[in-house]
């Protein structure tokens, strides 16, 4: 098979794109790490799995920049999805999310 058949067969199957990272995912991934907080970046559903070790709580969290909104298909998961979910706009909310009163 071709290169441009085989990329014509991948599309025609409905396999998509990567998500978009939110410009401050790094330095948000960055300040829980330098906390002892474990972080696995996920991008689907939502965008990390993270872990506090002195509480022993894993939740998701879904980082948007200060204008960013939730995907329709976002809206539809947290809505269903039983567990912990924090929305975080950049590293001190995601710490604050985490760390709680922690954090002072």
């Amino acid at each position: 098979m071709a290169h441009h058949e085989q990329q014509r067969t991948c599309r025609d199957e409905g396999l998509r794109r990567a998500a978009r990272v939110d410009a401050n995912q790094e330095e948000v991934v960055r300040a829980l790490r330098q906390c002892g907080i474990s972080v696995e970046i996920v991008g689907l559903p939502l965008d990390l799995l993270i872990h506090n070790p002195r509480t022993n709580q894993t939740s998701l969290m879904e980082i948007k920049t200060e204008d960013g909104r939730l995907t329709k298909q976002q809206v539809d998961f947290i809505a269903r999805w039983p567990g912990p979910i924090d929305i975080v706009r950049g590293p001190q909310d995601a710490l604050k999310a985490v760390l709680g009163d922690a954090l002072k």
